[in-house]
């Protein structure tokens, strides 16, 4: 059912650019746009001695490019790949051939997570850095790309809400194509819920708490806050988004997203713990 006091849905082309025979999608520019952002943000916070112990930080800035590169085959590896066996399995074992073609939409921010997590841990430890160090000075920026691709989320108008008479909610196009039988019908514009509360929201914690308690001299706690709050934010967003159809973990009220996401928050409880417990130690043998 459509309520009269709909937003109407701004039809944005998802083709930012067309150059020849080649489109660049606002999808691809806002992974592009995390990416680089997050670089210029390491570097910023590498730069800076007081966030560090005795003014130290875990590696040169000049080897943010280099990190760049690894966070950037993890990301896009494991997005894929954490889509394609978390959400989709059957179709992409069905057409293996389809499995590569991320032109075609289909990435898992805890794939993307996972991936990245690793090629992070990969990159400290072939050049003897701390992994915990280096973890927390990218997840400090992670939020950055969360907000530009829930942005691209909303443009593509996909990753929808569920259905809502609320003043702000809107029709999106693409709902006909999995759910007709209710369509057209006004929805929450969820993709913004996460952008605001997962990229912005986590941003702001995460930047009171590397700049004003000192959370970067203590190599863990960036990181399970991240992990702690973005699993919090994703539970609370999930139960205004459309669930994905027809996956065995949605068991009402609850979702796939959200049970993906109770892993994060033990571990992120669990890195907070260990970070608190380490930095104590430290102050008793010092």
């Amino acid at each position: 059912m459509i309520s009269l006091a709909a937003l109407a849905f701004p039809h944005i082309d998802p083709v930012a650019l067309e150059i020849g025979p080649f489109a660049v999608k606002w999808y691809g520019l806002s992974y592009m746009a995390g990416l680089l952002l997050g670089w210029l943000y390491v570097r910023r916070l590498l730069t800076a001695p007081s966030l560090w112990t005795n003014g130290k930080a875990p590696f040169p800035v000049e080897r943010v490019d280099d990190l760049l590169l690894y966070i950037t085959a993890g990301v896009i590896l494991g997005g894929r790949l954490g889509f394609v066996l978390f959400y989709e399995p059957g179709y992409y074992f069905a057409n293996l051939s389809d499995i590569p073609a991320v032109w075609k939409g289909g990435m898992s921010f805890h794939g993307a997570l996972l991936g990245s997590a690793i090629a992070i841990v990969i990159f400290a430890k072939r050049n003897g850095y701390s992994a915990l160090s280096t973890m927390d000075i990218c997840t400090a920026a992670n939020p950055i790309g969360l907000f530009f691709g829930r942005v691209a989320n909303f443009i593509n108008g996909e990753l929808f809400g569920r259905v809502s008479d609320v003043p702000w909610a809107m029709v999106f196009p693409d709902a006909a194509k999995f759910h007709p039988e209710v369509e057209p019908a006004t929805r929450h514009p969820s993709q913004l819920y996460e952008a605001a509360l997962e990229g912005l929201a986590l941003f702001i914690v995460l930047r009171i708490l590397t700049h004003h308690f000192d959370a970067l001299k203590k190599p863990g706690l960036i990181s399970g806050v991240f992990l702690l709050g973005y699993g919090l934010a994703r539970s609370i967003s999930e139960f205004y988004r459309e669930p994905h159809a027809g996956h065995p973990l949605n068991i009402e009220p609850f979702t796939a997203g959200q049970f993906y996401s109770l892993p994060m928050i033990a571990i992120g409880i669990a890195l907070i713990i260990y970070a608190r417990r380490s930095a104590s130690q430290s102050k008793v043998n010092a």
